[in-house]
């Protein structure tokens, strides 16, 4: 099959310039955002913004200790190792575009303003340090799903000292990581965690599990580092996909390092099936940011707020409407369809849509 990069229209680039170079609203250029560093396996991304944050308490973690737990948790789950009929889609996805940037992280530097590298922001616009549930429940979203308030972010794209976002709604994919798909369940309210490590190694980002195709430009594919032959065209967009865990271990929300609650599925001995593993035994979606930067051409000045290329990382704060999610899951996961934001699968149009025109439930 054909590899096709992400396309948008001249139109569409210039437009990206405009905003960048007048600013969008709400953007906060980082004073933390370090200069890009040398190529190299050896070399860590370092810097002063993404580091374990010390403990600090917010409405949601009032001790401090960085444990929020799931209420009620999850339990008398066993990772499943059925095998459903073989269907190659189950999934839906996520339109959200880009509503500001900001040096503010309510996952790893909850309650601490400014405290983070410059993040890009999408889905909920009142994402900040200050963000819980609650605020974000009560927040408005630029996703396609009006139910879908859910915090997404990443560290913000330099090319020299100019930001480089996103344009228009990006794809975030929801799909079944493991062979059931028919075990996904949708994710508790509330439920956090970071995707990939900005203190990653070259290799370590290579070999991480959520690694897809890398950074992806024109032709070019499977990049640890932008890619130099990245084609001077309109039509040419950098990209990377990027996969989080799916495997919860029911008992958390977030925990002090933000990913220990989390877990990759694992190959079942004897099988080629994906289950989860048993210490985290719930199947719930898997994230994958597919991301399209208008930037191409000469990318040697090309930098991440958190560091080199391979510090790319990325957060999700889950504050889904629960039932306009469990409707999507079901259906689409669930029931093995290959939906849009409406839960809408053309190759099947007798399966109907999950949501209504206007991206809600019926």
């Amino acid at each position: 099959m054909a590899r096709r990069s992400k396309i948008v229209s001249a139109t569409l680039i210039a437009g990206a310039l405009l905003l960048t170079s007048l600013g969008l609203g709400g953007i906060a250029m980082s004073a933390e955002a370090p200069p890009a560093e040398p190529a190299g396996g050896g070399v860590t991304a370092a810097h002063a913004g993404h580091v374990m944050a010390p403990s600090s308490s917010s409405p949601e973690d009032p001790d401090g200790d960085g444990y929020i737990p799931a209420n009620p948790p999850v339990t008398g789950v066993t990772p499943s190792t059925k095998e459903p009929p073989h269907r190659y889609f189950h999934e839906f996805q996520a339109n959200c575009s880009v509503s500001h940037t900001k040096p503010d992280d309510p996952i790893v530097y909850p309650q601490q303003p400014g405290a983070s590298h410059d993040h890009t922001f999408m889905g909920n616009t009142t994402t900040d340090a200050a963000s819980t549930t609650a605020s974000l429940d009560a927040g408005r979203t630029t996703c396609k799903a009006p139910g879908d308030k859910s915090g997404y972010w990443m560290p913000t794209l330099f090319n020299a000292d100019r930001p480089v976002l996103p344009i228009g709604p990006q794809t975030i994919y929801y799909k079944a990581g493991v062979t059931d798909y028919t075990s996904v369940r949708p994710f508790p309210k509330g439920l956090r965690f970071v995707v990939g490590d900005p203190m990653q190694t070259a290799e370590e980002f290579r070999h991480h599990p959520g690694f897809v195709e890398g950074w992806e430009c024109g032709d070019s594919f499977f990049n640890i580092e932008f890619p130099e032959d990245c084609p001077s065209r309109p039509e040419v967009q950098l990209n990377i996909r990027f996969q989080a865990p799916s495997c919860w271990d029911g008992k958390y929300l977030d925990t002090p390092d933000h990913r220990s609650h989390m877990a990759y599925p694992v190959v079942n001995p004897g099988t080629n099936n994906n289950v989860c593993p048993a210490d985290h035994p719930v199947a719930l979606p898997m994230v994958e940011f597919k991301m399209a930067f208008p930037v191409n051409g000469d990318l040697s000045h090309a930098r991440l707020a958190s560091g080199p290329s391979w510090s790319f990382h990325y957060d999700f704060f889950n504050a889904w409407d629960a039932p306009t999610l469990k409707a999507l899951v079901d259906h689409c996961v669930v029931g093995a369809l290959q939906c849009d934001a409406r839960g809408y699968d053309q190759t099947h149009p007798e399966a109907g849509a999950a949501l209504d025109e206007n991206y809600e439930l019926p």
